[in-house]
């Protein structure tokens, strides 16, 4: 019986962005940015040695715009383009890559996708026994191409935590479709990653049960044209939807597809692994300075003839936890190496690793039959909105098509245009920012900013929550990224809880279907005004420190000083411009920004700015000394001495020195602030606060979510508070908030 072999293709593409994003800006001793190749042969190395593949190729886009633009203008036209210093690693992955011997595909008018479908249908078809191929990849539409043989490796969060989608986890996936579904219902949902439009209205639930229901757009359109009993039984405002958007809907079918009938010349042989010159691994990670890279490298043994002897077993995919633990051990070492971590922050995120795999092990319980009436509610709310929305334009178009917005928003309406940027291909952006712009314009656009918003928490929140429901203990186990961002900030995925508005109606509603196990009650710590009491804290602003001394509203105090009004005149859209400020100069806000997020004439911002700056002068000072002393160093730091390398600050390009210089005003506070939370995070794992009766569920920023034993939580609650409030001893003193609730919406 001829044996079957492993064959690893890569999608070079997805997998450098994703690393690219994962990691801080690791740079070499020369200035060389290598963050994403570093992330790149994590990975790699990962699957190398989980895998143990016989044959290994990678696959790479090139700059070229491909079929797909010439079928739709718009196709990935909202995509923001990356910056120059991802791109630029490209060429060093492939350098790796070369020192490994795998062969790089890429070809002119296709992406890496339509080559990974190409080269998994021509392995399969020229091998005496199909090969079991595994897709390493960031990229969900790789699921389209999962069969028996063919299954897709990919993150669910950074780069440590993977899983393995074979045909059963994609229906798991997507609630009982099959992998061949996955292009129908792209097609019918669209996929705003990739700017296909789908039919608007149709969400991702609508989209599984017409699948569920009819298999294939082609037989859905055949069974709707020939009015069968089946079609009459959809819902008549669907119905006329399908109808009105076949064409797009073949359109988004076009573009979802992979192309697997590519022009390329693959010898399956030549993607044989194990002919690699060690000496050459060696070169290539020493250039990059991966030196603890390479010392697991030679410690591994011979991967080539390990994977002649491991059984094809998909559960050595799966890592423990130690070796998760290994890999955020091996991150903060690269980390305190490259100075982005001081040897005391290096301790602390070490600290705080275990606490982060609890909380993630922890989960948090959910009301589904509230979500599920949640949806309905949304669901109709969508519907009476885009009823109004169709009324006011005169026509039904596809209010999730930014081309069709614009055309009526623009053509049909005449909405003027002025102020309001272009997209990269010199479209009329309708993106939220900018029709916030509009908002007094024309009645229109309030109802389509609303109509997106409770669009986007449907389809977000509420729809993807009950799929991520485990169904062994009725929680969500979200995924947090220890080391998630530049500024030291954890972030959140799968789902991403921290994106849950905090202020709205709509958030509140999604946030009260999260609830405590019985006997049990939500608490709330949240640090009040911690980026205030940062920013007083490093700038020695005497009169923001007093403020806060004092315990006093930060924002009408603001407000009341600069107006020179007393504080019980102050009103609640005066104050509102102020909060606007606070937080504005700590992010680099200018008069424009002010003036399009308030309404406020360029004049009136710019002198609000001014009497700001007049008012808190330590802060005025702060801000021009952060971004002198970066210029000098070209890194900005933290009081705890975490850094963010910035050498773009003295770029010649005014726009990347820009965002440069607001980066270093923003990081020594938001950085400051994500340090001391990490410390009260660490410090309650010290204290052994934490326990079977006292869990610790989510970290929202400057917010930590609990759930504790009812009858016991008055020992925890006073420890919680005190515990965070002496986090850290900065020039003026930390206050928690403490709220509890039966619901997270509660508190």
């Amino acid at each position: 019986m001829l044996e079957t072999k492993k064959f690893l293709i890569i999608d070079g593409n997805a997998i450098v962005h994703r690393a690219y994003h994962a990691l801080p800006p690791l740079k070499t001793k020369g200035g060389e940015i290598v963050n994403a190749v570093y992330g790149f042969c994590l990975m790699f190395l990962k699957a190398l040695n989980e895998i143990k593949p016989d044959f290994v190729a990678a696959c790479f886009d090139v700059k070229e715009p491909t079929f797909r633009h010439k079928q739709f203008k718009d196709y990935k036209a909202k995509r923001k383009k990356a910056p120059e210093e991802l791109y630029s690693q490209i060429e060093l992955v492939k350098d790796v890559l070369g020192a490994f011997s795998v062969p790089v595909f890429e070809k002119p008018g296709y992406e890496a996708d339509d080559l990974i479908a190409t080269i998994c249908f021509l392995a399969q078809k020229k091998q005496p026994v199909s090969p079991e191929i595994i897709i390493l990849s960031g990229d969900m539409d790789n699921l389209q191409l999962v069969s028996e043989n063919v299954k897709v490796y990919t993150m669910r969060k950074g780069l440590k935590d993977t899983v393995l989608y074979g045909p059963r986890e994609v229906q798991e996936r997507y609630d009982g479709l099959l992998p061949e579904q996955v292009v129908d219902y792209k097609a019918l949902r669209g996929d705003s990653s990739d700017n296909i439009p789908g039919i608007a209205g149709i969400g991702e639930k609508t989209a599984i049960q017409i699948l569920l229901a009819f298999g294939t757009l082609e037989n859905l359109y055949k069974e709707v044209e020939a009015k069968s009993k089946k079609s009459q039984d959809i819902k008549p405002s669907l119905l006329q939807k399908i109808k009105q958007n076949k064409k797009q809907a073949f359109i988004s079918q076009k573009l979802a597809q992979m192309d697997n009938k590519v022009p390329i010349n693959f010898i399956f042989e030549e993607t044989e692994f194990g002919k690699h010159n060690e000496e050459k691994i060696k070169a290539v990670f020493k250039k990059l300075e991966f030196f603890s890279l390479m010392e697991k490298f030679l410690a591994a043994p011979d991967m080539a003839q390990e994977s002649k002897k491991t059984k094809n077993n998909q559960n050595d995919l799966f890592g423990s936890s130690s070796q998760a633990n290994q890999g955020i051990e091996e991150e903060i070492k690269e980390l305190e190496k490259s100075g982005v971590l001081s040897p005391n922050l290096a301790k602390l995120e070490l600290a705080l690793g275990p606490v982060v795999k609890k909380m993630e092990k922890n989960g948090i319980l959910v009301d589904f039959k509230k979500l599920k009436q949640l949806s309905l509610d949304f669901e109709k709310e969508i519907e009476k909105l885009e009823g109004c929305i169709f009324k006011m334009s005169g026509q039904e178009f596809n209010l999730n098509s930014p081309s069709q917005l614009s055309e009526v928003l623009f053509n049909k309406l005449g909405v003027s245009t002025l102020g309001i940027r272009k997209t990269p291909g010199g479209a009329i952006s309708t993106n939220a920012e900018e029709l916030k712009k509009l908002t007094n314009k024309h009645p229109i656009i309030n109802l389509i900013c609303e109509y997106r918003e409770i669009f986007k928490l449907k389809t977000g929140f509420v729809d993807a929550l009950p799929r991520m429901i485990s169904p062994k203990d009725g929680r969500i186990h979200p995924h947090f990224h220890q080391l998630g961002t530049e500024t030291g900030r954890m972030s959140c995925s799968e789902p991403n809880l921290q994106n849950i508005p905090v202020k709205t109606v709509l958030g509140k509603k999604i946030r009260q279907c999260f609830i405590p196990e019985k006997g049990f009650i939500f608490l709330s710590a949240d640090y009040s005004q911690m980026d205030f009491r940062v920013a007083a804290s490093l700038s020695c602003d005497e009169k923001m420190l007093e403020l806060l001394r004092q315990g006093k509203d930060i924002h009408l105090m603001t407000a009341s000083l600069i107006l020179k009004i007393k504080e019980s005149d102050v009103s609640p859209e005066q104050r509102a411009l102020a909060k606007t400020l606070n937080y504005g100069v700590l992010y680099g806000l200018g008069p424009f920004g002010f003036a399009n997020r308030t309404g406020l004439a360029f004049k009136d911002a710019k002198q609000f700015i001014a009497q700001y700056f007049e008012t808190f002068q330590g802060i005025a000072e702060f801000v021009k000394k952060t971004i002198r002393e970066t210029k000098e160093k070209e890194f900005s730091s933290t009081m705890f001495g975490r850094k963010r390398f910035l050498p773009e600050i003295n770029s010649r390009d005014p726009r990347l020195r820009a965002q440069a210089e607001r980066i270093a005003r923003n990081f020594p506070v938001q950085g400051g602030a994500a340090d001391i939370m990490k410390m009260a995070m660490a410090g309650l794992s010290e204290k052994k606060i934490l326990n079977k009766n006292c869990r610790l569920l989510l970290q929202l920023h400057d917010e930590l979510l609990f759930e504790i034993k009812e009858d016991e939580i008055e020992k925890p609650k006073t420890m919680i508070k005190q515990i965070m409030e002496q986090a850290a001893k900065i020039e003026v003193p930390l206050k928690a908030q403490i709220k509890t609730g039966k619901n997270w919406g509660e508190v």
